[in-house]
């Protein structure tokens, strides 16, 4: 009964630490997702005043952060994919002990020579078990490797293209024009209305 608590606290303090890192990972990807968005602004900005040597850095600095949100994007998919097994695996561990207690009862049923039988299938299912759980402890061990991986895949090809950076800088510049148009357009209804007030009242 000890062995049992002590492997199903270890299994708690392990289904902690996935959930605080898959926690920490999408912050991570939130605040990458602000820091493109600040660097997008900062680069139209730049452009507008001419500014080449600011807007070239705000560029890099872009494109780096949009490579580390993608590589923590896939991180994280990683890392939910393999909770998911996990679970799936732990689903089939609950399996194969609600079958052994049914093979024990069966066999108490049926008596000596069904037991026997009973006992082999129960053995064949937690054979089955221990195996699913050792692949998926071995599945698990490997996530951080592809995470390492990921990492040097993100530094030997590009992410994200220049194509793609001046497409996200120029839908800032776009967006600021619609934004400068719908002011206007408040402002010439605001005069009107202001003018037509101002006719009611001479009549």
């Amino acid at each position: 009964m000890g062995l049992f608590k002590s492997s199903e606290e270890r299994r708690i303090e392990r289904d902690m630490r996935i959930r605080q890192g898959i926690r920490r990972i999408e912050k991570s990807i939130r605040e990458q997702a602000r820091f493109q968005d600040e660097f997008i602004k900062n680069a139209h900005h730049a452009r507008k005043i001419g500014d080449h040597a600011q807007y070239q850095f705000i560029r890099n600095s872009l494109k780096k952060t949009a490579t580390i949100r993608k590589l923590l994007e896939r991180q994280l998919l990683s890392v939910k994919n393999a909770l998911l097994i996990k679970r799936q695996a732990e689903a089939s561990a609950d399996f194969a002990a609600s079958m052994s207690l049914m093979a024990k009862e069966i066999g108490r049923l049926f008596g000596e020579t069904d037991l026997l039988k009973t006992q082999a299938d129960w053995e064949k299912a937690m054979v089955q078990s221990q195996s699913m759980e050792e692949r998926m402890n071995m599945f698990l061990d490997t996530v951080e490797d592809v995470a390492s991986q990921d990492v040097e895949l993100s530094a030997a090809g590009e992410v994200i293209t220049d194509a793609e950076l001046d497409r996200l800088i120029d839908a800032e510049a776009e967006a600021e024009h619609h934004q400068e148009l719908a002011r206007l357009s408040g402002l010439r209804a605001e005069l009107a209305a202001l003018k037509q007030e101002g006719e009611k009242k001479r009549e």
